[in-house]
């Protein structure tokens, strides 16, 4: 088949385009919603050749979907053949939609290709959190060097935004759901022999209290965006252990409150660790905290660079890789990446961030490359870079929509280490029931006290 057209859709970062980060949408963007561009500021129409299609609404449930088993979603584009496959002998048809970090796979590995797929853009979102991206587009402002937030509403903060760290909270804030969770998730390493390990089982939950449907009242400036508690019970090493992890607005004096239960010690303590480049409690050194789910945490350590936008091959409908009856976690988990015939790509138009380390701050990726979609801000790919100019470590997250109500699940991700072989799986709930969407759980459920009541001892 034809190669799809190396087009690039360029947004001319100008002057105007590097202004205050006080600066609303333009009455002109405001004007042209519903016609040009979908309420949260994607552009509505196709591209130019037709790769990527117009906005029309989400996905509907294949036929052998059922309502009393929600967690389990089939693909709805199972009878779907890939349009054309890239791989190290014809990367270079496609550079311009590929980055720096999967050019580097295709070259590493001869195994490793990318199937693209016909695009689907299956983005949903209920009719509150609409409403309230619609009041952004005037209310809504960064604080505090674009590290807080100041009179936004629960919905998307910036849908025309005009830095980088308007890019970076669209992310922060993306919406997947009000509350969900997966009574079992697994977090995997597979190392450069090939050899899986099961690196974490527990149940997680994640609540997010600003896109409660019945909240009519705009963000507080120190108001928790963020809620997740993991509940370990495997390995026997793990098990027991639980982790409470509540994100601040105010990044400058509040900021991430962490706190773990060691059932060995028998005592909550305070856990500020789980932060920044940490090693990830389930990564076993092949990552790092806050590169879960493409980037994950505070922004102060960084300066972010808004790109523009272009066209790109990303991670989407990952629903075949979700089917434990096409893909379990034995046969998707291959040598040195996920099974390519368990995955599906796709062209997305992305937004495009660079991140360089902040003077006197410290990480082990003092350069990122973060491509995030404009439909999904949860979804993307991240480039991150060691201090020799060098790709160190890719990662990218794996989509899929929910059927049964307006949502999404897009944390889970995968991280591939260059420099090892090895690759991080983390947030995996294809081995049980998958994500199911809750009413929410009391404020109290995510706090320190409710996990030493709960604690094994």
């Amino acid at each position: 088949m034809k190669c799809l057209a190396r087009s690039v859709t360029a947004i001319v970062i100008s002057g105007s385009f590097a202004l205050s980060a006080q600066a609303a949408a333009t009455q002109e963007e405001i004007d042209q919603i519903g016609t040009k561009f979908t309420p949260w500021g994607a552009e509505k129409q196709a591209n130019a050749d037709g790769s990527i299609p117009a906005y029309t609404g989400s996905i509907s449930p294949p036929s052998t979907y059922d309502p009393e088993k929600p967690g389990y979603r089939p693909d709805p584009f199972a009878e779907e053949e890939p349009l054309f496959s890239v791989s190290a002998d014809n990367m270079d048809e496609y550079a311009d939609q590929l980055s720096e970090g999967m050019k580097e796979m295709l070259r590493k590995y001869p195994s490793f290709r990318m199937d693209i797929y016909p695009t689907h853009r299956s983005a949903a979102y209920p009719d509150y959190y609409l409403e309230n991206a619609q009041k952004n587009l005037t209310e809504c402002k960064t604080v505090n060097d674009e590290l807080g937030l100041s009179g936004c509403y629960g919905g998307t903060p910036f849908p025309f935004p005009k830095t980088g760290n308007e890019v970076m909270w669209n992310r922060l804030l993306k919406f997947d759901q009000f509350s969900f969770e997966t009574p079992l998730f697994t977090g995997s390493v597979v190392d450069s022999s090939g050899r899986r390990n099961v690196t974490g089982v527990a149940s997680m939950e994640i609540q997010y209290p600003i896109f409660d449907p019945e909240r009519t009242e705009p963000i507080g400036e120190s108001d928790v965006y963020e809620m997740i508690r993991n509940d370990f019970h495997d390995p026997a090493r793990k098990n027991g252990e639980k982790i409470v992890v509540r994100d601040s607005i105010d990044m400058v004096d509040t900021g991430r409150r962490a706190w773990q239960y060691l059932p060995g010690q028998r005592r909550v303590k305070l856990a500020p660790d789980i932060a920044y480049d940490t090693p990830s409690p389930t990564g076993a050194g092949v990552a790092v905290v806050d590169e879960m789910a493409i980037f994950y945490g505070a922004l102060d350590r960084y300066n972010f660079e808004l790109k523009g936008k272009k066209e790109m091959f990303i991670p989407y409908n990952t629903y075949k890789l979700h089917d434990r009856n096409i893909c379990p976690d034995e046969v998707a988990e291959t040598p040195n990446h996920l099974n390519p015939d368990c995955m599906r790509w796709e062209t997305h138009r992305v937004w495009v961030v660079e991140a360089t380390l902040k003077e006197g701050n410290r990480h082990i990726y003092p350069r990122r490359m973060l491509y995030l979609d404009e439909d999904l801000y949860g979804t993307g790919i991240s480039d991150n870079y060691d201090a020799t100019g060098s790709v160190y470590r890719v990662t990218h997250n794996l989509p899929i929509t929910f059927y049964e109500a307006t949502g999404h699940a897009t944390d889970e991700t995968v991280t591939y280490d260059l420099s090892s072989g090895a690759y991080h799986r983390s947030q995996n709930p294809t081995m049980g029931t998958g994500w199911v969407i809750t009413d929410g759980r009391p404020d109290a459920h995510f706090n320190p006290q409710s996990m030493a009541g709960s604690g094994v001892r």
